[in-house]
């Protein structure tokens, strides 16, 4: 498996569907370098492709989950010598866009991706998980939509994922105050969809219900996962459409009869790898 030098992928048993990827960095709270997003994308990649990855669940080392952009990144970011604003500005631009691609790529994997929060969830650590298919949190962890305390506009992908989970309303609050939120709130403004009282909790609940999903139908949970986003964007018809578009390739699969074969038999259902 290839090493990198921002992130670990743990595989608890080699029998597991489940692989853990981990941000690595826990000296710098896992704050976000350059080559964080060129990695994450590689690894998100590698795993999706990988046929014994079912799903895959996202966490930080140490006490923190993620403590946003390093500084020093942004510095390089936003140092350009060129007396021409025009390209400046273009070149600030793709540097943007590579970055907000860095993150889409969780929604691009087609395995689901599951949060796991501890400590600090900031800045660019909110982009992430917004882009997370499941959050779940520590009680003791605490979020913070900061970029507006750096006099930033958020831009991978924050303004644009957050309404959506957490109303328009609540956004505009958080992201306009900046201020920090607890695990508690999270839940009540359905950030995250369960807190658990310590790392070790989280850490286990996450793998079983990793596992659960893991051992659901491939073509059927990537499927969900594609159709559901998929629909941010459709009208409700737009929406049924689409589904039903993509159940007539799908649906007839030797997964619907191992289902419904372990379901009269009362076993549990093995499917094939995707």
């Amino acid at each position: 498996m290839e090493k990198y030098e921002t992130l670990e992928i743990l595989r608890n048993s080699p029998n597991s569907g489940v692989f853990h990827l981990i941000l690595n960095r826990p000296s710098r709270r896992n704050a976000l370098s350059l080559e964080f997003f060129t990695e994450f994308p590689k690894a998100l990649h590698s795993l999706d492709q990988n046929p014994d990855t079912a799903v895959i669940v996202l966490s930080g080392s140490g006490g923190h989950f993620c403590s946003g952009i390093d500084l020093k990144a942004l510095s390089t970011i936003s140092d350009d010598n060129t007396s021409d604003r025009g390209r400046a500005g273009e070149r600030l631009r793709r540097k943007i866009l590579w970055m907000q691609d860095a993150i889409t790529a969780i929604e691009r994997c087609r395995k689901p991706v599951i949060a796991a929060i501890s400590g600090a969830c900031i800045g660019g650590g909110v982009d992430i998980v917004t882009a997370c298919d499941i959050r779940f949190c520590t009680k003791d962890a605490f979020f913070s939509v900061k970029e507006v305390d750096l006099a930033i506009t958020a831009d991978l992908g924050t303004l644009q994922r957050l309404p959506g989970i957490v109303g328009f309303g609540n956004a505009m609050e958080l992201a306009l105050t900046g201020r920090p939120f607890s695990g508690s709130e999270a839940k009540e403004l359905g950030l995250v969809s369960r807190v658990f009282g310590t790392k070790e909790e989280l850490n286990e609940a996450a793998s079983v219900i990793a596992e659960g999903i893991a051992g659901k139908s491939p073509l059927a949970v990537t499927g969900t996962k594609a159709v559901l986003l998929k629909g941010r964007d459709m009208t409700l018809d737009q929406g049924l459409d689409y589904v039903s578009t993509w159940n007539s390739s799908m649906l007839l699969s030797n997964d619907l009869n191992e289902a419904v074969s372990a379901q009269i038999q009362k076993r549990k259902p093995v499917f094939a790898k995707l």
